[in-house]
């Protein structure tokens, strides 16, 4: 492909994903929402114009780790630390009910084979929180107790997902490493803390006299794809590395600074293709007439499971049934987590390929939905107030913002 045609396609692409946000906004839906529903339309589902290409998936990857660098540059630290138990035991409910109401329906729908049957559970059990993230932040909620719950429980399900993944590889094909994998992840883990730690005191002892200022952006964004890198490195999520740089970065004075930054790069260049490319990325026409009945009850398991599962978790840990079942649909779409999960299983040959273009269906009408039904619960709440910095940050947040204008 030449580089005008990239251009144009470029070009056309945002232009679609504007007249969707729009439209989507002026119906009074999530304008993610709308930027999806264009992408299903231009694409080979509906009128053909556009297929997914190397670049634009560089694009829409970039959109997501951004987005979900944003999300971590929000995060209010102190709660997700006061909050961890509750986290865990939501992140468990919505990885345990899903994968044992996949399971079941699927022996019903006379899919035998544990394998398969386990696998289609596994993939319920993934969650994608970068479409809960941009709605969250539409509704000005991401900084609720809802949001940070999601947040939070989405990090922990992501682990637990990719530990279960080992397990069944493992079973399989007697491939897999579990114990390797495991000790991958806590290394991780530990090597993002301490570097976390470590950066946090340079910041505060010395940032002002380092004069970061000018370069914080830039800096931010090179940990944020360094630490996405060694994720995947570690065969977890570079969304996950994402989220983590945003939330060491967030304690720091130049929380705002590097955010309103980011923003600007993301929501013009990157997030757009992102949203668009899962329309577009869609070809449900593809799918067998004969599996369209087991497509919709796996749609239906795939969301109960989650508003269930994490609903209970989250009832149980203290939420009332309105914050509980709004943490449950936060957790409900799948995105691009659950899409590589799929990918894996048709790449091993646990699951075939007609089962496979169910599940895309399965991912795809989660991700369209969950806006529309976070909108529906979060309906008469007051947006969610900014987090106050401590009065010595915020002093040493205007001297540094002060020294940028007079350089």
């Amino acid at each position: 492909m030449d580089e005008n045609t990239i251009l144009l396609q470029l070009a056309l692409i945002y232009a679609f994903a504007r007249a969707g946000g729009y439209l989507a906004h002026k119906i009074r839906q999530p304008v993610v929402l709308g930027e999806m529903l264009m992408g299903i339309i231009i694409g080979p589902s509906v009128l053909n114009l556009f297929h997914m290409n190397e670049i634009l998936s560089v694009f829409a990857d970039l959109g997501v780790i951004l987005l979900m660098f944003i999300a971590g540059l929000e995060t209010n630290v102190h709660e997700l630390k006061a909050s961890a138990k509750s986290f865990t035991v939501i992140a468990l409910g919505g990885v345990f009910i899903p994968f044992l109401l996949g399971y079941l329906v699927c022996n019903i729908f006379g899919i035998q084979a544990f394998s398969e049957a386990a696998f289609i559970g596994l993939i319920l059990t993934a969650t994608s929180v970068s479409i809960t993230v941009q709605t969250l932040r539409e509704l000005k909620q991401l900084r609720s107790k809802q949001g940070i719950g999601i947040l939070g429980a989405a990090i922990i399900d992501d682990v637990l997902g990719i530990v279960l993944l080992a397990l069944l590889i493992g079973m399989v094909t007697g491939t897999s490493n579990i114990a390797l994998t495991l000790m991958n992840i806590v290394i991780y883990f530990t090597a993002v803390f301490v570097f976390g730690f470590i950066f946090q005191k340079i910041i505060k002892y010395y940032g002002y006299s380092l004069n970061l200022s000018g370069s914080i952006t830039m800096i931010g964004l090179i940990i944020c794809l360094i630490l996405g890198y060694y994720a995947e490195q570690a065969e977890i999520a570079a969304i996950t590395g994402a989220y983590l740089a945003g939330v060491i970065l967030s304690t720091t004075t130049y929380r705002t600074k590097i955010s309103h930054n980011i923003e600007v790069a993301a929501y013009l260049i990157f997030t757009p293709i992102f949203f668009v490319g899962i329309g577009i990325s869609t070809e449900i026409h593809n799918m067998a007439a004969d599996s369209i009945i087991f497509a919709v009850v796996m749609f239906v398991v795939a969301v109960l499971g989650k508003v269930i599962g994490c609903g209970a978790g989250a009832k149980l840990m203290g939420f009332n049934i309105k914050r509980s079942l709004q943490i449950g649909i936060g957790m409900t779409a799948r995105g691009e987590v659950a899409l590589i999960v799929a990918s894996i299983g048709l790449k091993q040959k646990i699951i075939s390929s007609n089962v496979f273009t169910v599940m895309v269906f399965v991912i795809v009408m989660t991700t369209l939905i969950t806006p529309s039904l976070l909108k529906w619960a979060f309906k008469g709440e007051k947006p969610a107030d900014d987090v106050e910095l401590p009065e010595e940050e915020y002093d040493e947040q205007k001297r540094q913002y002060a020294d940028v204008v007079n350089r």
